[in-house]
């Protein structure tokens, strides 16, 4: 059954103080690091390209904070967010996006391949709907080895039209895999206006399959923790996947630069309509109103993040790039020749 949870004001009777305000920091040091990164862009020092999770923070934070510590995410190619959510490190990131051998990969994944399996980051993904089969494999690992863990593999609506998807839903849905599918629908697929490419709801996508699914306001940090907190609990209980359709917006466009070739193609009063109910600030309010912090406590757990990002940008460039003599080392899985002659015919 699909179901769309009203719009309104932000509810957190079930969550305590501390929880509520920890959203709060994940999500300002995600906006925190991605500013710097577009900074670092646009004045040359970031290698290769990069895509931006400004504007979307409440997705990630509200999806990871209902998670374990070892509990796992597969990421995409706009997956900065999701690996902060999940507790990755802004200064090995930092490092690892300027290719520096402190970073998670060592410097060679850079920003579309971070790789953490200690804190359950089984890949960003440069591929459109690479990490879905990952994810539902992880969640079947889980299934065949009797843990009561869920992965969470996300993706945006442009990977909702690949056909891995639906193969992806038919096995977590046969097999009542603890996965869920939290598709980030941001309007856009690259340059392209979604509803032009992608027919009807994506949440509706999952009711052939009898998977529960729901259409949140992805701006809304507590309405996306509370459709997280349902399917955790469905996926630890054994009662198998949920699709959770998240609506956000990215700020800025789908790789930094990409004005010097897409041109204008959001028009401005749409940008200024979503930018004018972004989710830090309204969490903020949220937060302020309802006596949980106070807006000294904001600014200062703000402030802090922008310190712990500067602090990872000095990291970074400390850091020494990986030497060439490493270029192969942890790229090949290696297999031992002799098993691979024994099983020849």
């Amino acid at each position: 059954m699909t179901t769309t949870a009203p719009a309104g004001p932000l509810t957190s009777d079930q969550h305590s103080a501390g929880e509520l305000v920890d959203m709060l920091r994940t999500m300002l040091r995600i906006r925190r690091f991605e500013e710097r990164l577009a900074h670092l862009f646009k004045r040359g020092k970031l290698p290769g390209f990069v895509h931006l999770y400004l504007g979307e923070e409440a997705v990630a934070t509200g999806i990871c904070a209902a998670l374990r510590e070892d509990d796992r995410i597969t990421s995409t190619h706009r997956g900065h967010g999701h690996l902060i959510a999940k507790g990755a490190r802004v200064d090995r990131m930092m490092a690892e996006l300027l290719g520096k051998v402190d970073g998670y990969c060592r410097g060679k994944g850079g920003s579309m391949h971070i790789v953490d399996f200690n804190l359950g980051i089984i890949g960003t993904n440069g591929i459109v709907g690479g990490g879905i089969p990952i994810g539902t494999g992880s969640a079947w690992g889980d299934k065949q080895l009797g843990r009561d863990n869920v992965t969470v593999t996300f993706f945006g609506d442009g990977a909702s039209n690949q056909g891995v998807f639906f193969e992806a839903m038919n096995l977590a849905a046969i097999w009542k895999l603890p996965v869920i599918f939290a598709v980030e629908n941001n309007g856009y697929t690259e340059w392209t206006p979604t509803e032009k490419l992608t027919a009807g709801r994506i949440a509706d996508r999952a009711a052939p399959f009898g998977i529960p699914a729901v259409q949140v306001d992805g701006n809304d940090v507590l309405a996306v923790r509370a459709a997280a907190d349902q399917a955790v609990a469905r996926g630890r209980a054994g009662e198998g996947p949920t699709l959770i359709e998240c609506l956000t917006y990215r700020w800025h466009g789908h790789n930094e630069g990409e004005e010097t070739f897409a041109g204008n193609y959001r028009p401005q009063e749409e940008q200024d309509s979503w930018r004018a109910r972004e989710p830090i600030a309204a969490y903020t309010r949220h937060l302020v109103s309802t006596g949980t912090c106070t807006q000294d406590d904001v600014d200062r757990i703000d402030a802090e993040e922008v310190a712990r990002v500067d602090d990872a940008l000095a990291f970074a460039e400390q850091s020494p790039f990986p030497d060439p003599s490493e270029a192969l080392e942890d790229v090949f899985a290696t297999v031992t020749p002799r098993r691979v002659r024994e099983e020849q015919p």
